[in-house]
């Protein structure tokens, strides 16, 4: 069981990162980075091969960094992501059986949702707290903005063309908790090492609260 419950992961960090590594040596440094510049949560996607392993790096060698792992498409990685020691799950859709798999781990997570037909089908399960993805593409902050008359126990965090400009929009919502990006991490800034570059843009996200 974890110490977090899934609306605590929206009072961690206004933004939480959405971080790939291509390379396991880049894990820990970006984790030791983002931490650096204030931002003390990480979702790391398993969309590389090294995925898991970064996941067992960060928890062992990064305490500080609550490390979640996004991109949980099945049941099976659900289990293996909580194997590794992923403290949180982030979906970016959800069926029955992965929202069950990921309830099963123990571990808070935001299940994906893109549709009021999908948020209704979370909230049945008595589950609030969720993932709104792909946040621009499926009608952005003014879409979720028109939710809460309708749905007003669902909170969620929009990830999925979310920047630095468009993210106070989002993050002005009452029923947004906190917002997915991927720009405090660029590719090329880890493919460099420039672990410095990275703190600067995880420092700059603490003008968004």
């Amino acid at each position: 069981m974890s110490d977090l419950t899934s609306t605590d992961l929206f009072d961690l960090s206004p933004v939480v990162p959405v971080v790939v590594v291509d390379t396991l040596d880049q894990a820990v440094p970006v984790a030791r980075a983002l931490a650096d510049g204030g931002v003390p949560v990480v979702e790391l996607t398993l969309r590389t091969s090294v995925a898991l392993d970064a996941i067992r790096a960060i928890a062992a060698e990064v305490p500080e960094v609550v490390i979640g792992a996004g991109t949980v498409t099945s049941p099976a990685l659900a289990k293996q992501a909580a194997e590794a020691g992923a403290r949180f799950l982030v979906s970016p859709g959800a069926t029955p059986s992965l929202l069950a798999a990921m309830r099963e781990t123990g571990l808070p997570f935001l299940p994906g949702t893109a549709t009021v037909s999908e948020a209704l089908a979370v909230l049945e399960t008595g589950h609030t707290a969720m993932k709104f993805f792909p946040a621009e593409a499926s009608g952005g902050a003014k879409f979720l903005g028109s939710l809460p008359s309708v749905l007003p126990d669902a909170r969620f965090c929009p990830t999925g063309g979310i920047t630095l400009a468009n993210a106070p929009s989002y993050l002005g919502l009452a029923n947004v908790g906190c917002v997915g990006g991927s720009w405090l991490t660029p590719a090329d800034a880890l493919a460099a090492g420039d672990w410095d570059r990275v703190t600067a843009l995880a420092a700059a996200t603490a003008a968004l609260r």
